[in-house]
């Protein structure tokens, strides 16, 4: 059975009018979907993992349902290198509904501090891209993405070992004090064993001791630490090695002269 031309023009054109009110109404549905970001959060685990959480909130008022809603968020140092990665996909949203999707973005905080310690004591500006992409009519692609800044704050900003003060502790020995200070510029609280140790201007071990500080988030700390030196290996210049032994942070030392 042959199907008259005048049918198969007539058929054809009904179908470009669908596809045309279709992509019309598809492009001017985008325009009812509203989407919020909250409040970030940023947390360390027990475990040692630095998680941020980006909570989104997608109201569909538009024609068609929204399908594979997702954000992708990609983290680098200010050299450029990757530092965490993560895509968060919501299946669909469908018309008049409203969706919640909370994006995580997990680092390990060990690896992270291991590969570059001066994030111990350095605060930086990391390069956050993110995208998001979703299916109109769950059909029709559509991505957006944005390039943003965000801040890292250092554990142990401007770290510092003052000048040695020492006082008679024996007939052999004198008492030093050494005072200790840094400011914490991280999200989260700091606690952690340090063990220093002091060198004259010789460059032989005269006092080895270890110290607990503790600093709670966008706060300083100041203290004291204390030395049992040899009056005679005593002098009025050296340095100071210092180790942190609590994870994650014990993968940074370093190094303060005196005097």
């Amino acid at each position: 059975m042959r199907v008259p031309i005048r049918m198969i023009s007539v058929a054809t054109t009904v179908f470009w009018i669908f596809l045309i009110v279709f992509a019309v109404t598809a492009v001017y549905s985008v325009r009812d979907v509203s989407f919020n970001m909250g409040e970030p959060q940023s947390t360390l685990t027990q475990d040692n993992m630095m998680i941020l959480s980006l909570p989104f909130t997608v109201a569909n008022r538009g024609f068609y349902n929204i399908g594979l809603l997702s954000v992708t968020t990609q983290i680098s140092d200010e050299e450029g290198d990757l530092i965490a990665d993560n895509s968060t996909t919501l299946p669909v949203v469908r018309v008049g509904e409203q969706a919640t999707l909370v994006h995580n973005v997990t680092i390990n905080a060990t690896d992270f501090l291991w590969r570059n310690q001066n994030y111990l004591f350095d605060d930086a500006m990391f390069r956050v891209n993110m995208s998001l992409g979703m299916r109109i009519a769950e059909v029709i692609p559509v991505q957006v993405s944005t390039n943003v800044s965000m801040p890292w704050g250092a554990p142990f900003y401007n770290f510092s070992l003052g000048q040695p003060e020492s006082a008679p502790f024996d007939l052999t020995h004198v008492l030093v004090a050494v005072p200790l200070s840094f400011e914490n510029h991280a999200f989260f609280d700091v606690a952690c064993v340090l063990r220093i140790q002091m060198y004259n201007a010789y460059g032989s071990l005269v006092g080895d001791t270890q110290t607990s500080v503790s600093a709670s988030q966008h706060s300083s700390y100041n203290g004291f630490v204390e030395f049992n030196v040899p009056q005679d290996e005593m002098t009025n210049t050296g340095r100071f090695e210092v180790l942190f032994l609590t994870p994650p942070f014990d993968s940074g030392q370093l190094e303060v002269h005196y005097g």
